[in-house]
């Protein structure tokens, strides 16, 4: 019901753009314009990359490491657009706030010893994704700020530190749990300084600072010990503390700082995918495995993907919009 209604506002919102551009150029006598035309540029890490093989296949021929995949969020509101959106789309996953901001990327692909090997790698690197953003753009949708905060490096070492431990304490926390308020300052002044300098190339487009998902369930017990599928080898404690003390402040961290910009605005994926973590029986987010045993790293699958592309799709029509 939701995805209906989304779609019923995009065609509704399409239609009076598409009015809107027209009757100005119909008053002078010029031929009628198919379609109002936008550009978006679409930045971000994996979670806006796609990545994952439940995230769709990998369309870039030939692969530039960055595994863009056709599920992903991005892709899924192009194609539902249709000519009303010209999307560029530079996410990238493992990408840092400062890859996206001014540094350029080494790609990694699905290169991840000793889980796997990618052929293809190493990739060239990937210029600084704001090299995207041109004075004209209208819109720029940006998800980015878990590898900043080293959310990935955070789970392996959980993953390492609950071997053994019968999913039993707080191993992780009690050896990690110091340093994450400098890593989440970090990741604030970065996502600032980052927002600043896309506002700087791009004056008059709309900035939409695309939230983080719920991967862990608020009750925890749902999760069980050792599989694959869902955490594997990390405790309940630690997947609260994680929850609690990590994600969602790191979610706070971004929206804070989209306040900082009169021209940006915080899209919230947390409490929509609520009940979909990756401990929950409709998952949207996939566990260390997905169901066919391939890597997935706690990553959105391709119902993750829909549900972002209905509430990023609301937030570029309500960006582009008319006042």
């Amino acid at each position: 019901m939701a995805r209906f209604r989304t779609r019923l506002a995009l065609l509704g919102s399409a239609a009076a753009l598409t009015a809107g551009a027209l009757a100005p150029a119909q008053l002078v006598g010029a031929q009628p314009a198919a379609a109002a035309s936008y550009d978006w540029v679409a930045l971000g890490d994996s979670y806006t990359a796609g990545v994952i093989p439940a995230a769709g296949d990998v369309f870039e021929i030939p692969r530039d490491g960055c595994e863009r995949t056709d599920q992903s969020y991005p892709q899924v509101i192009d194609r539902d657009l249709g000519g009303l959106i010209e999307l560029t789309n530079v996410s990238c996953g493992a990408a840092t706030i400062e890859d996206v901001t001014f540094r350029a990327q080494q790609p990694i692909g699905r290169h991840l010893p000793p889980i796997s090997e990618d052929p293809d790698y190493p990739f060239p690197p990937a210029p600084p994704q704001s090299e995207a953003v041109k004075p004209g753009t209208d819109v720029i949708t940006v998800g980015v700020g878990g590898n900043t905060l080293g959310f990935a490096d955070i789970l392996l070492k959980c993953l390492e530190l609950g071997q053994g431990s019968g999913g039993v304490g707080t191993p992780c926390k009690d050896e990690l749990a110091a340093g994450i308020p400098g890593k989440l300052t970090k990741v604030s002044r970065d996502y600032d300084q980052m927002l600043a300098v896309l506002h700087d190339r791009a004056p008059h487009a709309k900035i939409l600072a695309v939230g983080y998902p719920s991967v862990i369930p608020e009750d925890t017990s749902k999760c069980r010990y050792n599989d694959p599928h869902q955490f594997l080898s990390i405790t309940q404690g630690d997947l609260d503390w994680l929850r609690q003390d990590v994600l969602e402040p790191l979610n706070k961290a971004i929206e804070k700082s989209t306040g900082t910009q009169d021209v940006a605005s915080f899209v919230n994926l947390y409490d929509s995918t609520q009940n979909h973590s990756v401990c929950d029986a409709g998952k949207w987010v996939e566990g260390i495995l997905d169901q066919d045993y391939r890597p997935a790293l706690v990553h959105p699958n391709t119902k993750g993907h829909r549900n972002a592309a209905d509430h990023v799709t609301s937030a570029i029509l309500n960006a582009i919009a008319p006042n």
